[in-house]
This record gives structure tokens, C-alpha cells and sequence, in this order.
């Protein structure tokens, strides 16, 4: 991760993934962030390390429940969340819909049913407008932008909601980034 770290600190990805992980931890006790995918792919790789970070990080809302569309009978209880959970989705906790491909109605729908009922909603996703028109927060990870594919940013999504928060920049170095992102970077002379 630190290679791809490295080769990606110069296209904006590396903050945007900061800040969206940054996100992740707004969700107020442990449980309450719920992780899902569609009824084709579920995002079970991206929970597993949403719970490692959590364990490591010591932040206990980190530590994610995923929510499967058809829970086979008798999984064990963490892989045993049926998409009915979503229903339950109050304020306070976070509905992460994590999907490559373009969301299925039945999907949107719920999405709709647990912004109403106060959920934040945050999406990871490769472009989805009507997805994106739901979620509160949404990264979209554009088909083929070389190494930064979806695989890789639910990897750095995970990393950066475990990591310390970095104190603020002044404001001049802010601007200074943004100017960077818009002229490209400055030559020396």
C-alpha cells in the first residue's frame, strides 16, 4: 500500500480517499456502520479490513456490519445480516453502499428509505449519478484511471478511515494544493 501510496500522491486520490475515510467515522457506536454491496457482489473484503482498522485503530465504530441481500441459513451471526437492516438504519449511523457497477432499483430504494429516516449515506462507487444523487458523500472511481482501480481504492478507503486524523493546514497551504490541482504543479525556476 505505501507503493501505491507513493505513486498515487501526486493525483489528488490520496486526499480524496483521506477525507471520505475521514467520513467513516462519523457513525456514533459500534454496529451502526453498515456496509453493503448488491445482490451480485457483496463487499464482505471491504469489511474485513473496516474491522481490522477498527481493531487496530481502537475505534470501535469502524468495526462494520454487513448487510447481505440472502444471508444463507445458518451463517454465523456477523455474515447472518439481511438487507431488512436497512429498514432499522437510524441517525447516528451510516449506510456505506460499496458497488462498482450501477446500483439495482431495490437498492436505491432502501438507500432513499434510510436517508429519510436520518442515516448518512456514503457510496463508493464507479460512477453511479443516481446513487451519488443519494449519498451524502460519494467516491467514484472512474473504469480504467490506471492504478487506481476500485479493488485499490477500497483499500486506501479502509487505511485512511483507521489513520489519525492530520491537524489542519494552514489556509495558505490549502489553497496553494488547490491551485496545484488546477494549473498542475508549480516548476522552480
Amino acid at each position: 500500500m505505501a507503493f501505491l501510496r507513493e505513486v498515487l500522491s501526486t493525483t489528488g486520490w490520496i486526499e480524496r480517499t483521506r477525507e471520505f475515510g475521514l467520513c467513516l467515522r462519523s457513525t456514533r457506536a459500534p454496529g451502526g456502520l453498515l456496509v453493503v454491496g448488491t445482490p451480485e457482489e457483496e463487499p464482505w473484503h471491504l469489511a474485513a479490513h473496516l474491522d481490522d482498522e477498527a481493531r487496530l485503530s481502537g475505534l470501535a465504530q469502524l468495526a462494520p456490519t454487513l448487510v447481505r441481500w440472502s444471508p444463507p441459513p445458518g451463517a454465523p451471526s456477523h455474515l447472518a445480516v439481511g438487507i431488512d437492516r436497512i429498514q432499522a438504519a437510524r441517525r447516528g449511523e451510516t449506510l456505506f453502499v460499496v458497488t462498482e457497477q450501477k446500483a439495482p432499483v431495490p437498492l436505491l430504494e432502501r438507500v432513499d428509505d434510510a436517508r429519510r429516516t436520518g442515516a448518512t449515506i456514503l457510496a463508493l462507487d464507479g460512477g453511479d449519478p443516481e446513487l451519488e444523487g443519494l449519498a451524502h458523500d460519494a467516491l467514484a472511481v472512474p473504469p480504467q484511471d490506471g492504478l487506481f482501480t476500485f479493488d485499490a481504492a477500497q483499500h486506501l478507503v479502509s487505511m485512511s478511515a483507521g489513520e489519525s486524523p492530520r491537524p489542519r493546514s494552514r489556509l495558505l497551504d490549502r489553497l496553494a494544493r488547490l491551485a496545484e490541482r488546477i494549473t498542475g504543479p508549480r516548476v522552480p525556476d
